[in-house]
């Protein structure tokens, strides 16, 4: 090892850290948007069809970010965009507060769209922890990362129940507190040291490019990239449509959906504790089918009964589902493409990802809405049959050990 891989790996504890404790504010911004977004929608928007679409352009503003987001990086590497993510985080804040003490639709959804974007630059943190570290390392750095969720899945409902009465229209105050955290994320930031994964090396004379078309013909890569789609998909359509069923419909007081939503999110992240080494030691494929497991429970869970602890219970598996597909999809996907196609292979990945996401938040409200609660829930069972599908097409072995890459070309 020479002189400067040394120094890329004496950063290495650093940057995780660093890109942990970003998460923890940066990421404050998507549990208050999901707990006030639908609630506010519904005061704002001109038919109830629409209430959760400040929530569905959110996403959308992650989807549609991502692959320039890839380029910008690719460019100028990661440091200066994750910088550019704290400011549009802050101004998206702004822009929220704007439109709601004005009680403006249109932009409040806009304030959405620059939060999604935000949310797109923060959901690359975990490839560049996962890239600051050894690849038997990496499932522990990636859910090492997403424990920074934790913090803000706490965070971010607790500021906005205290941001709620400061001023005289209702959440004005919550959105103020989001523009501190952002901002508090870009001071975080700038003790990240970026490292030579940072920026796209120089490609070894013996090492093609292959092109995306090419890499996406290897089977097992769509069962990474499907475990953390439909994952995400799922678990984002059943709670946005959460909080809107519980407040608007069911009549629960604020407080009691900001529990149940507040620990949904922290389900979603405390088992980024240990996720990394149950990964690491019983594998992807294992810990995909356990997730998959939670999500069904969670959707027989639901449809018993509509009382308060169905909800908790419901929503708490759902972000454990959440967290094992995740991670799982995220660790094995690397084991697909050489390092100089990742920027490439990432922005794919990512968009498919939030692309689900987004509709599945942009449809939310339209089936609550129309077709009921328990229809809505039994609408996404077919997506754990489609990933139990590609996971018997992918073929991917139960356990890959730390330094293997499988490539089917």
């Amino acid at each position: 090892m020479n002189a400067k891989d040394q120094q890329i790996l004496t950063f290495m504890p650093r940057n995780v850290w660093v890109l942990t404790l970003a998460q923890a504010f940066a990421m404050s911004a998507t549990p208050m948007m999901m707990l006030l977004g639908g609630l506010i929608g519904a005061e704002l928007a001109p038919t109830p069809a629409l209430a959760t679409l400040p929530i569905a352009i959110m996403v959308i503003g992650v989807a549609i970010s991502v692959v320039p987001v890839s380029r910008l990086m690719r460019r100028f590497g990661r440091k200066k965009i994750f910088l550019l993510g704290s400011g549009l985080g802050a101004s998206g804040g702004l822009l929220a507060a704007f439109a709601t003490q004005a009680q403006l639709f249109v932009p409040f959804c806009l304030s959405g769209l620059l939060l999604g974007s935000a949310g797109a630059i923060v959901q690359q943190y975990r490839f560049a922890a996962m890239e600051s570290v050894a690849a038997l390392d990496s499932a522990k750095a990636a859910s090492r990362v997403l424990v920074g969720g934790l913090v803000a899945a706490i965070m971010g409902p607790e500021l906005a129940v205290l941001g709620e009465n400061l001023f005289a229209t209702p959440h004005v105050g919550a959105f103020l507190f989001l523009i501190c955290v952002c901002l508090m994320a870009g001071l975080v930031l700038c003790f990240y040291q970026e490292n030579r994964q940072d920026k796209p090396a120089h490609v070894a004379s013996h090492q093609v490019v292959r092109p995306l078309g090419n890499i996406l013909l290897q089977p097992s890569i769509w069962t990474a990239i499907g475990a953390a789609t439909i994952g995400y998909g799922m678990m984002s359509f059943i709670m946005t449509a959460t909080p809107l069923h519980m407040h608007h419909m069911e009549h629960y007081s604020l407080a009691d959906t900001k529990w149940v939503i507040q620990s949904h999110i922290i389900a979603m992240y405390f088992p980024s504790l240990f996720s990394g080494y149950l990964v690491a030691k019983f594998g992807t494929s294992r810990m995909m089918l356990v997730g998959l497991a939670a999500y069904g429970v969670t959707i027989t869970v639901a449809l018993l009964g509509r009382e308060l602890l169905n909800y908790w219970v419901a929503l708490v598996l759902l972000g454990v589902g959440w967290n094992l597909l995740f991670v799982a999809g995220t660790v094995l996907l690397p084991r697909y493409y050489h390092s100089e196609e990742r920027f490439k292979v990432q922005a794919f990945n990512d968009t498919f990802v939030f692309g689900s996401q987004a509709l599945a938040s942009l449809s939310a409200g339209w089936v609550l809405h129309w077709l009921g609660w328990e229809v809505m829930l039994l609408t996404c069972i077919p997506l754990l049959a489609i990933h139990l599908l590609l996971m018997a097409w992918g073929r991917v072995p139960l356990r890959l050990t730390n330094e293997q890459k499988i490539d089917e070309t």
